[in-house]
């Protein structure tokens, strides 16, 4: 007989033979067990101090002398700018010298009305001219009134140009130059902005529409920086803005965060990805959060109610049951808690120790037989 029909009738009767991974699990399982959950809303926001001040000037001029800089150390009261006063001091002397002139004026229509009074009886002068001197004398007196504000506008003029730190802080940001001209038009110049202290700083979080609701006052915060990666920050909510912000259809709202900063290893403008904790739960039951997306394959033997119309907070899982060939999914109703987006606390439907499903592998159910080896 002919070789190769022997080896292919010999080939024909062994044993046929399974493709790798015939008779192994096709799901990817996890016991459900217990453990602690920290419900949490991510959001980023900026560091700040709690109060920032910008120190401006009131009058234009030329900055003539500067005697604050970058992250110096302020006291109220100290003098930190000096402005050019030439031009003030003029207005003083001005104003001064127009003051004397109205003062002047007064006081010789006062004497003019007193000798129309002492005429007046003598027929001297006539009441027409008594009544003319005693409105001369008002009109007067009204311009040393308008002489006097104009002197004390120079005067408050030419000390604006001492300019002076309104609070105890640190100067974080300067925004002139000596020998600069600053104009004070339509809005005030600001020359240097103090954070009044910086070891209590905030954080300006926007928080999504979508979790708002779970943030509450007094909620602990914890945070992380870039500046310092490996570590991480704790703070507290102290307010919830119901003023919304809507950009490009997102709408979010502002949380402020009070945080201690006993190191001044934070810095102003920092950016800040924050963690508020809205609930946290130990020793409860819990599932991966893939076990809740899992959807069974095309083909897959599943029972129980996989179909049934599912509440408010409940969820399907699927548990695993049987070994290798005999495999079969029974979906299992659960009702869920909180969750920290990596795993969800299950209140009823699940016992410990149930192997939910969280992935298919993509392997065949049975071993098949393959076609013969080509000769």
């Amino acid at each position: 007989m002919n070789t190769r029909i022997l080896i292919f009738l010999s080939l024909l009767t062994l044993p046929a033979c399974k493709p790798p991974g015939a008779g192994m699990s096709r799901f990817e399982t996890t016991t459900v067990g217990k453990g602690d959950l920290r419900a949490v809303v991510t959001a980023s926001g900026t560091l700040s101090a709690v109060v920032s001040v910008d120190v401006g000037c009131q009058v234009s001029g030329r900055v003539m002398k500067l005697y604050a800089d970058f992250n110096s150390t302020v006291k109220r009261g100290d003098l930190i700018a000096e402005l050019d006063t030439s031009i003030y001091a003029a207005k003083l002397k001005a104003a001064e010298g127009e003051l004397a002139g109205a003062k002047a004026s007064a006081m010789w229509k006062r004497q003019n009305l007193a000798r129309k009074k002492e005429l007046l009886p003598m027929r001297g002068v006539m009441a027409l001219d008594v009544e003319q001197a005693v409105a001369e004398l008002g009109q007067a007196e009204a311009t040393v009134t308008i002489r006097e504000a104009a002197l004390d506008q120079a005067k408050t003029d030419l000390g604006f140009c001492s300019i002076s730190a309104p609070v105890d802080g640190i100067v974080v940001s300067r925004k002139v130059d000596a020998g600069q001209t600053v104009v004070a038009a339509m809005n005030t110049p600001v020359l240097f902005t103090l954070a009044q202290d910086i070891k209590k700083m905030r954080i300006n979080a926007t928080v999504s529409e979508a979790d708002i609701g779970r943030v509450k006052t007094g909620q602990k915060v914890d945070f992380t920086v870039d500046a310092f990666p490996d570590d991480v920050f704790e703070g507290q909510v102290v307010q919830v803005r119901i003023s919304p912000t809507t950009k490009e259809n997102v709408v979010t709202y502002e949380t402020l965060i009070d945080v201690e900063n006993p190191e001044q290893r934070l810095f102003p403008g920092m950016t800040a990805d924050v963690s508020i904790l809205t609930a946290e739960k130990s020793g409860v039951l819990k599932v991966p959060n893939t076990a809740l997306r899992f959807t069974p394959p095309e083909g897959s033997k599943v029972t129980g109610k996989a179909d049934a119309k599912l509440q408010r907070r409940q969820q399907l899982v699927y548990v695993l049951e049987g070994a290798d060939q005999e495999q079969t999914l029974r979906a299992v109703i659960v009702t869920t808690g909180i969750t920290d987006n990596s795993e969800t606390e299950v209140l009823d439907g699940l016992e410990a120790a149930a192997r939910v499903v969280t992935a298919s592998l993509g392997g065949t159910k049975e071993g098949a037989e393959g076609p013969p080896p080509s000769l």
